[in-house]
């Protein structure tokens, strides 16, 4: 193929042929659903867990069916945990799926802390020795990036951002990996919480050790005072600032541009050095996901989760409303009663969030979810959770707050791809594993990786996708995908660029949750 083509084809698993894959997949033992590897049609016998079901109607792919009848009311189990509850008798062999299975789940719910204690093979992990070529900080923080980054406090100046990043990029293009601005709406007509959650993103970013430097531009008369903002700020490197308001400012774009030129020449001097794996963040985020997305893409995510932490690197886990009905997974591994009691609060705090808004806590899957297999979201949440692998869960963040500690961090954020993916990166997140089923062209501050969770995905968006995990189903298995995917973390860590590096995807979005003035 043409050497770009090449340079952006993903990691992919040998072309297989259908009677090669196994028709069918039980996650576990325990469950009373299979799940379809490949379309199948009524009538076609599936040899699988022991037995044999016919199939009583065709089965699309990465959709359910039943292993043994199942009867009206009893629950419908995958993963292990029940998954919803049957609104009708479901036979041996039937589709399982909207019309015969519902949500268990409803408001919020009482927690009694029972940790299970540390996962045996999470512990007996190896530590690696493999390093990464990254920037370090004056702080001790290693960026995968030494970027300029242009971050406004208000969205009256985003275009001006845009205007002096693209001027910026042309003049000094080679001398640092980017200049980049991260516009946004927000900023003014902002009260309480809304007000504060800008603030905090934009501080957070302020202080991402991917950015070798910063240009802070303000508009003058906003709610999100740029003095105040730096108060608010105190971890940023002055030395690697640059901020004005474009009211206070004769010519905003000349003196942007300038602005960054300082930046870039102090930047300009940073060096990749070979840096452990300790010191990668990794964010960990699903969106538009699958049946396949709990098979392959989400557990490959937590072996990288657990390499990761075993290194005595972190890794930082989010989307809240997306862990209702397997919050209690996490729950057990909290390594204290403070943690558990953080997980408690977010998890009830979104569901009472949702009540009073009027909304079930259970509005959930979305339409592509549902049309890729995934009918409630207990089955959603069982597959999602297993992005934070099997390592201890050390600490919980609010949304907008940074890592504090190394190992496995819960952070408060809603499950919508772009604020949660921003609030990984505000919180340290240096690159950010992202699984999808469905795919989506999205990039954010931080590298981020899309992995598909099938193989029909990954070769139809070639230009969306880095890495294919339907190599899981392969004769690799999960162990040969996690090497697959470890090697392209640390790649991407020492800069090859992420499908969204390359095709200028990145953006930034801000929870909003209250009243505009």
């Amino acid at each position: 193929m043409p050497e770009d083509d090449a340079k952006m084809s993903c990691v992919q698993p040998p072309a297989l042929l259908p009677d090669e894959l196994p028709p069918a997949h039980i996650v576990d033992p325990a469950d009373n659903v299979a799940i379809a590897v490949m379309a199948l049609a009524a009538g076609t016998r599936i040899d699988i867990g022991g037995r044999g079901v016919t199939l009583l109607s065709d089965i699309p792919r990465g959709h359910k069916f039943a292993l043994h009848a199942i009867k009206a009311g009893d629950a419908v189990r995958k993963y292990g945990w029940p998954i919803g509850v049957a609104t009708a008798g479901i036979d041996a062999g039937a589709h399982v799926h909207s019309h015969n299975l519902a949500t268990g789940l409803s408001g919020t719910l009482s927690y009694r802390y029972a940790p299970t204690g540390m996962d045996t093979a999470w512990a007996a992990m190896p530590r690696t020795d493999q390093t990464f070529l990254g920037y370090r900080r004056a702080d001790g923080r290693v960026g995968t990036r030494n970027e300029i980054w242009i971050l406004c406090t208000v969205g009256c100046v985003s275009r001006t951002a845009e205007r002096i990043a693209t001027l910026a990029s042309q003049r000094f293009a080679g001398k640092v990996d980017g200049v980049v601005a991260f516009p946004h709406p927000f900023g003014c007509s902002q009260l309480g919480d809304d007000l504060a959650h800008t603030k905090s993103i934009i501080a957070a970013l302020a202080q991402h050790p991917n950015a070798g430097g910063v240009l802070l531009l303000g508009l003058g008369c906003e709610s999100n005072q740029l003095d105040k903002l730096l108060r608010d700020a105190p971890g940023i490197d002055r030395s690697r600032l640059r901020a004005f308001t474009a009211q206070a400012s004769r010519d905003e774009i000349e003196d942007g541009i300038n602005a960054v030129a300082e930046l870039v020449e102090i930047a300009a001097g940073d060096m990749r050095v070979p840096c452990p794996a300790s010191d990668l963040v990794i964010g960990l985020k699903c969106g538009g996901s699958d049946g396949f997305s709990g098979l392959t893409a989400n557990p490959l995510v937590g072996r990288m989760a657990d390499r990761v932490t075993a290194a005595a690197g972190s890794a930082i886990l989010t989307e809240i409303p997306e862990i209702f009905g397997a919050e209690e997974l996490l729950m057990r591994r909290a390594v204290d009663q403070t943690v558990f009691d953080g997980v408690v609060t977010v998890v009830n705090g979104f569901k009472q969030y949702f009540l009073d808004h009027h909304q079930p806590v259970y509005e959930n899957p979305s339409p592509g979810n549902i049309a890729g297999g995934i009918t409630t979201l207990e089955e959603k949440s069982l597959g999602a959770v297993q992005k934070g692998g099997r390592s201890p869960l050390c600490d919980v963040i609010a949304y907008g707050q940074m890592r504090r500690v190394k190992g496995l961090t819960l952070l408060e954020a809603p499950g919508n791809d772009g604020v949660s993916s921003t609030a990984l990166t505000a919180a340290g997140a240096t690159v950010i594993l992202f699984t999808t089923g469905r795919g989506t062209p999205l990039g954010f501050p931080a590298p981020t990786l899309k992995i598909a969770s099938n193989s029909v995905l990954a070769r139809q968006k070639p230009n969306w996708i880095d890495f294919d995990a339907g190599l899981a189903l392969t004769d690799a298995g999960l162990d040969g995908a996690a090497d697959a995917m470890w090697s392209l973390i640390l790649e991407t860590a020492s800069g090859r660029q992420t499908r969204a590096e390359k095709n200028g995807q990145r953006e930034i979005a801000i929870w909003k949750n209250g009243v505009t003035l």
